[in-house]
């Protein structure tokens, strides 16, 4: 099974590194050349300067890049060159729609496909511990199972296309409130003057422990943001979450509450720094 790895970002970086571990990934391309050829010759594998051509010469095209049209418009090109019963897996954040559109489009070429946005951050995507939401046909999954493997510690199939960009909503809609809950505690924590380091290490062994708190928060309250997950990825992935929730009649007041802050330090310069940065509206000065 020959693997090639569309996308070279932060997450996507990570992945092909972890699939070139287990033996399957044999071609990268990104949109900047440069970091493909790096890429390339650290994982001695090919590098690619046309989508349409490695699409052609791989079983399994993987997909990580940013935005709902980035994915339609690779998908357009993988889908004039590659081989029938070739699979490709979206592992990008889009929304559901976008997931269904692109496998209309594939299926028309006898090409099978999965939406299988992960969470992780940067940390998951380069220690292969990933937590992967599968959208698509068992057969198709169970095909590219070894692959998913050597990125993540969790492969869950929600169920048909789709599904895994919607389960990848809840995931992003549950990020929000716990960001706000996190910031805001720790901003209370800091307004009573108590020792933080060992505020959060009382209260992370307890009822209200949990990942982000473990892993951000030491460092957010000592201005440190360097991105996991870009704040602007995460405004970007609320936004979708937020067209869902208003097709479905649902309200989402935390994550409304978290796409304005994000665009309030979006426009303080901050969006390329994690998403723990919302501390930046909540601590005392």
């Amino acid at each position: 099974m020959k693997a090639g790895m569309i996308g070279l970002g932060a997450m996507g970086v990570g992945m092909a590194r972890n699939i070139a571990k287990a033996g399957l990934l044999t071609a990268v391309y990104n949109r900047t050349t440069a970091k493909a050829e790096s890429l390339a010759k650290e994982l001695k594998v090919a590098v690619y300067e046309q989508i349409e051509t490695l699409a052609a010469d791989v079983d399994v095209v993987l997909l990580c890049v940013s935005a709902d049209s980035d994915v339609l418009a690779v998908v357009g090109e993988v889908a004039r060159t590659a081989k029938p019963g070739t699979i490709v897996i979206d592992m990008s954040t889009v929304s559901s729609e976008t997931a269904k559109q692109a496998a209309a489009i594939l299926a028309d070429k006898q090409v099978g496909f999965l939406d299988a946005p992960v969470s992780g951050g940067v940390e998951g995507a380069k220690n292969g511990t990933l937590s992967i939401m599968v959208g698509g046909e068992t057969k198709v999954l169970e095909a590219v199972r070894p692959i998913l493997q050597a990125m993540s510690a969790r492969i869950i199939h929600v169920g048909p296309t789709g599904s895994g960009q919607a389960t990848k909503a809840v995931n992003q809609v549950m990020c929000a409130g716990i960001n706000q809950a996190v910031t805001e505690a720790l901003a209370f924590a800091q307004r009573h003057n108590l020792p933080m380091a060992k505020v959060i290490d009382a209260v992370a062994g307890g009822a209200a422990g949990n990942w982000f708190l473990d892993h951000r928060g030491k460092t957010m309250v000592n201005n440190v943001f360097t991105p996991g997950f870009k704040l602007a990825l995460h405004y970007k992935d609320l936004k979708i979450c937020r067209t869902m929730a208003e097709q479905a009649g649902i309200p989402i007041p935390l994550s409304i509450t978290t796409i304005a802050d994000y665009e309030q330090l979006i426009a303080e310069g901050y969006g390329d720094e994690d998403i723990s940065a919302l501390y930046r509206l909540r601590k005392v000065e």
